[in-house]
């Protein structure tokens, strides 16, 4: 039997390195953001604001170098489908592809539309995000709630993505999951 098409190392590490930051950033959600800003202190000093603010820096930086990547990479692995597996595989993956660069960027907007710095691990921080911070687009909505509806709504199609990923390797046996999973390549 020929050996199963899978996606090259890259694209792999970048697949799953951007699903396990997703996931940690909505696992660490920055309590208490609102309430500090309310309350005139540095969100910054809460660990929960840190790390989510550099999981979401960091969702936005492997999303940005994967488009590149995508540019030069090999061919991804094709796989026979129904006609309309393929068109929601399309749906999925555009959605999945938006919402990565909007979430981030939105959260970007909610800190320059409340003034607020943007804190990093390692204490880097930029008091003021210099290219939006004084734009009307940052003063246009309340990005926080925009953020928040779209980090809902990545979290939603991930997870009906990874179903259908378990559904095609678990009943269908087509090697769409294995495609994607890291290790040693046989053949």
């Amino acid at each position: 039997m020929p050996p199963r098409p899978r996606y090259d190392a890259l694209s792999q590490f970048f697949h799953w390195a951007t699903a396990l930051a997703v996931l940690a950033a909505y696992v660490i959600e920055p309590s208490g953001f609102n309430r500090l800003l309310r309350q005139g202190a540095d969100p910054g000093s809460s660990a929960s604001v840190v790390w989510h603010e550099s999981l979401g820096v960091l969702v936005l930086v492997l999303t940005l170098l994967r488009l590149l990547w995508l540019v030069a990479r090999p061919a991804p692995p094709q796989f026979e489908m129904a006609g309309w597996m393929q068109r929601a595989a399309r749906l999925a993956h555009g959605a999945l592809w938006l919402l990565v660069l909007l979430t981030p960027l939105a959260a970007l907007l909610t800190l320059a539309g409340k003034g607020a710095p943007l804190t990093l691990l390692g204490g880097l921080r930029l008091q003021e995000l210099p290219w939006i911070a004084h734009s009307s687009l940052a003063q246009l909505l309340d990005w926080g709630d925009v953020h928040e509806a779209l980090g809902n709504a990545l979290l939603i199609i991930a997870g009906a993505h990874a179903a259908a990923a378990l559904y095609h390797h678990l009943v269908l046996g087509d090697g769409v999951l294995a495609a994607m999973l890291p290790g040693r390549r046989r053949g």
